[in-house]
């Protein structure tokens, strides 16, 4: 019985020194360099990333605007994992990336483009474009296999051509051939054999045009050159489109009609693209002839509306607004067409785009600096724009900010189970922000009451021992460590001298049940800051 005992005692004790150890390492770290991926050793990338700079900098000098400095790389870190994965780094994480030697931010961004949490993530961005957010129509639509089919395809880094080819073109069953699901959303719920040729047209348009062509449906378009018969003519390539027994199917019988004011007649409408006819093939069916001229290379917008998207995705606000109505911005500035052009030349690689997007001088601005920042250096990106942190981002970032240890695909089931909970009840209470996500947003004072009083910050961030403010008290070996790990764990940064007084202050003289009741307070006012509701 001594024996059991002993060893059970013994494994505590690894336990406790491990994570110890991981909380609070030392400084003597071993360090490791990480490779650099094929993407960033191809020899037209550095020069693309400084073209793109200097096209950054040639509007900055025109606009006579001092760039903010570059932000610090725990900073960039934070960016990085909110806009590929929704959360913020773990402290594990974090011990993790200070333990590197030479690129620390390429290591981060490769272990960030190989995690599920990012391929998931990002197809849940690209469906709210895509399909809404919507449930659709009963039984012939699965919005939860479409976002898991999109997750793979990106996981692959397949090319993001072939996948919106898919999306127009492709038949099939909506469960086997889950890229059908952008066509079923559409269905009639009266008529579930017809879909909805203005909805897809609408679609095709702005996920992957960048033009708000919908605005032409009824009229013609009161600024812009689109008349009512180009959308009508993009509408007509999915009049033949139907779901049956077999899925969804062309119908050669079938075609799109019209009604003329004039007289009131039904007319056909024959399949007709709004620009660039030239590069719409002759012969296949109307989808397929509409998916090859979409995503034919000598098309500039379907890359030009991805990276605007990309973009934004990572950094909480669009290259160039509107972004879904790139055409009333006028001519694209330089750095969008550089990117755009890059992205086509390298048959749509999306893996390839979030590194040159990352590489950026304006993805590294910091968003502060010691000159006085205008609206126009949030407009042309001479500084970092800050955004607040959109619902799932400000859930995911408190549950993990609530973990010593990294929450993802290899956590167990049981706290992956919890996490999707609490994020669900809290992105249900705050208010989802739909498909319109970069719209202007505000918190609103019941939005700002529910992070202060809700459930989820005070489950979180309460005593207890999985807590990461509890297990902090516990091991931590004096309070500056306290603050300066708690700090990480919520901000991602180490306190600046005033804020580790004042905290340090708070902890002081306290131990046992007292410290853990401080901590979690110092926790709960850090996570119910300013600084932590916003991508900055």
């Amino acid at each position: 019985m001594w024996a059991r005992n002993l060893l059970f005692l013994g494994l505590i004790v690894t336990g406790v020194g491990a994570l110890t150890a991981a909380l609070f390492p030392s400084l003597s770290l071993p360090q490791s360099r990480a490779p650099a991926p094929p993407e960033v050793l191809a020899d037209d990338f550095a020069p693309t990333v400084e073209s793109v700079n200097a096209a950054f900098r040639d509007a900055w000098r025109e606009q006579e605007l001092e760039p903010a400095p570059a932000a610090p790389e725990l900073t960039l870190a934070r960016r990085l994992s909110l806009g590929l994965t929704g959360t913020i780094p773990s402290l594990q994480e974090i011990r993790q990336f200070e333990a590197r030697d030479g690129d620390r931010l390429q290591w981060w961004l490769d272990g960030v483009l190989r995690d599920p949490r990012c391929h998931d993530y990002l197809a849940e961005r690209l469906a709210r474009a895509y399909v809404g957010t919507e449930d659709g129509p009963f039984l012939i639509y699965r919005r939860r296999r479409f976002v898991s089919w999109l997750s793979e395809q990106i996981a692959a880094n397949r090319p993001y051509g072939d996948v919106v080819r898919d999306l127009i073109a492709r038949d099939g069953i909506w469960t086997s051939d889950p890229a059908v699901n952008f066509l079923s959303v559409t269905a009639n719920p009266n008529m579930q054999s017809k879909l909805d040729p203005e909805r897809l047209a609408g679609r095709v348009a702005r996920a992957f045009l960048g033009v708000r062509l919908d605005c032409a449906q009824c009229h013609n378009h009161p600024f812009e050159k689109w008349k009512r018969q180009d959308f009508q003519g993009l509408a007509a390539f999915f009049g033949q489109a139907e779901s049956g027994f077999s899925g969804i199917h062309d119908n050669p019988a079938a075609h799109y009609e019209m009604e003329d004011r004039k007289t009131g007649e039904r007319k056909k409408v024959e399949p007709a693209v709004p620009f660039y006819a030239e590069l719409l093939p002759a012969e296949g069916g109307s989808r397929q002839r509409l998916a090859a001229w979409v995503t034919h290379p000598q098309n500039p917008y379907l890359a030009r509306a991805t990276v605007n998207r990309l973009w934004a995705v990572m950094c909480g606000r669009p290259l160039v607004e509107p972004l879904d109505d790139l055409s009333t911005a006028g001519d694209p500035p330089r750095y969008l067409t550089l990117l755009a052009d890059d992205f086509t030349d390298h048959n749509y690689d999306l893996r390839r785009l979030v590194r040159l997007i990352a590489a950026t001088e304006a993805f590294h601005h910091d968003s502060r600096a010691d000159h006085e920042l205008t609206a126009a250096h949030d407009t042309l990106w001479a500084a970092f724009p800050g955004t607040p942190l959109r619902p799932e981002q400000m859930a995911g970032a408190v549950v993990q900010a609530a973990s010593v240890q990294t929450i993802n695909h290899e956590s167990s089931a049981l706290t992956r189970l919890l996490k999707f909970g609490d994020v669900s009840n809290f992105v249900k209470a705050y208010g989802d922000t739909g498909e319109d996500e970069f719209r202007e947003r505000t918190c609103t004072i019941s939005q700002v009451l529910l992070v202060m009083n809700g459930d989820l910050v005070k489950d979180r961030t309460k005593d207890g021992p999985f807590t990461a403010s509890t297990r902090i008290s516990w091991q931590a070996p004096d309070d500056r460590s306290a603050v300066e790990t708690a700090f990480l764990a919520v901000f991602t940064r180490r306190p600046s001298a005033r804020e580790a007084a004042h905290f340090e202050g708070r902890l002081q003289g306290s131990t046992g049940n007292e410290r853990s009741e401080r901590l979690e307070d110092v926790f709960w006012a850090l996570v119910n800051s300013t600084e932590f509701k916003w991508n900055h």
